[in-house]
């Protein structure tokens, strides 16, 4: 989203703490703590030495008495039903369409044969990865059951486990989403706070470039003033939906006249990810404890002067283009599917390819509550962030509207990745 930037997310990853992303997403709210580099050593030219990378994957071998059948990888129920209880209709198709989505990507783009090229991992190659998805594809249409595709999958595909961030498999989920806002295409005493289109000449624009209090202002109503006046795109009542819609990087929007339309990422200025949350923990303003996202948007709606103050401190600034109902798109410029689409680091993560996420997630209960449970999720990594980096991070798309949101605000935990290719 993520990033592009497609999506950014609004999960604790990426509005809480520069997770070390998190969310690019473009989508949305938890986050690992910052390691604070060493001073390093000084040495003579003649000293010098390169340090080599170690890969972000390594096969994993799998055992073939994995018992309970349910606990080990590939198996997916929500394939074949929803996930809360027998009778509840899966999400195979979405899957499928989300697998053919990778394909597109891997097909027809440029920039896919570009990001392979150099891929750092031996025997991960575009072509590799189209085989791969080709003949999953035919085992998620033609499975009957969880059993059977996780059967099928286990003999035929190799695994790879992503390092993480502590080069033992520890990786951090967060998650994000495509919220829903209301909006205003003209300016009104009441939608005062605009989104922005990208500039014509921003491409030549020195660096660095304008922080976010110089191009809208501590309380984001430079108007006039600012060098960007003239380029406003929708406006908007609440100045915490405007922002979020910078931290997600994309939105679907409810008109004033009764219509519906979408925002998606522009561009962006080149400033680093800052965690919004992080920094109110640095003040005392909020316990680390109560750094979800729903705890962050009610410290805000308590004291709406305090993103006077906040909010300038993410000087990264977003631009935006109307996307008329386009669904939500990540950077692979396909668009991400609720649940089967991650976000990674694109520079060491295989873009488009077949991943299994073994994590912790929110899911409703029939009270309305959320209950957390520990999943084994196919999914497609079709997206990136600002705050996405390392082999340790990754960013779940929950989908669009309040319940993902709600979803989305309070994933967050460690798990493990895995990528699958066919055996060679």
């Amino acid at each position: 989203m993520r990033k592009k930037l497609g999506l950014l997310s609004l999960s604790l990853g990426a509005i809480l703490a520069y997770p070390v992303w998190s969310a690019v997403a473009q989508g949305t709210q938890q986050s690992p703590p910052l390691s604070i580099p060493t001073q390093p050593q000084l040495r003579f030219p003649e000293e010098s030495q390169e340090v080599e990378t170690p890969p972000p994957l390594k096969i994993l071998p799998l055992s073939n008495n994995c018992k309970p059948r349910h606990a080990c990888l590939g198996w997916d129920s929500q394939i074949f039903w929803g996930g809360q209880g027998k009778g509840k209709a899966g999400d195979r198709w979405a899957l499928v369409k989300s697998i053919d989505n990778s394909l597109y990507y891997l097909r027809k783009a440029k920039k896919a044969i570009q990001a392979y090229d150099n891929y750092p991992v031996q025997g991960i190659t575009r072509e590799r990865v189209i085989r791969s998805l080709v003949r999953f594809r035919q085992l998620v249409v033609n499975s009957k059951s969880a059993s059977q595709l996780q059967d099928a999958v286990r003999r035929e595909f190799t695994f790879y486990k992503s390092v993480g961030n502590d080069n033992k498999g520890t990786v951090k989920f967060t998650a994000y989403y495509a919220p829903v806002y209301q909006a205003s295409r003209v300016r009104t005493a009441e939608y005062k706070y605009p989104l922005y289109r990208v500039p014509p000449d921003f491409k030549q624009w020195a660096t660095p470039h304008p922080t976010r209090v110089e191009l809208e202002g501590k309380d984001a109503l430079l108007g006039k003033k600012s060098p960007i006046s003239g380029l406003e795109l929708f406006w908007f009542r609440d100045r915490l939906d405007a922002y979020m819609v910078h931290i997600q990087g994309s939105a679907t929007l409810k008109l004033t006249n009764g219509k519906t339309t979408s925002v998606g990422y522009a561009g962006a200025t080149d400033y680093p990810w800052t965690s919004i949350g992080k920094e109110l923990a640095k003040d005392g303003k909020l316990p680390l404890n109560k750094l979800t996202l729903p705890e962050v948007v009610a410290f805000f709606k308590s004291n709406p002067l305090e993103m006077n103050t906040y909010f300038p401190r993410w000087e990264r600034f977003v631009f935006f283009k109307e996307t008329n109902g386009k669904p939500a798109t990540g950077s692979l410029g396909v668009p991400v599917t609720p649940e089967r689409s991650i976000a990674t680091d694109k520079s060491l993560m295989p873009p488009g390819a077949l991943a299994i996420v073994n994590a912790s997630f929110p899911y409703p209960t029939n009270g309305g509550r959320l209950r957390y449970r520990r999943v084994s999720r196919f999914v497609l990594d079709q997206d990136t962030g600002s705050a996405i980096k390392t082999p340790g991070r990754v960013d779940y798309f929950m989908g669009s509207g309040y319940l993902a949101g709600r979803r989305a605000g309070v994933t967050g935990g460690n798990g493990s990745l895995y990528y699958l290719l066919l055996k060679e």
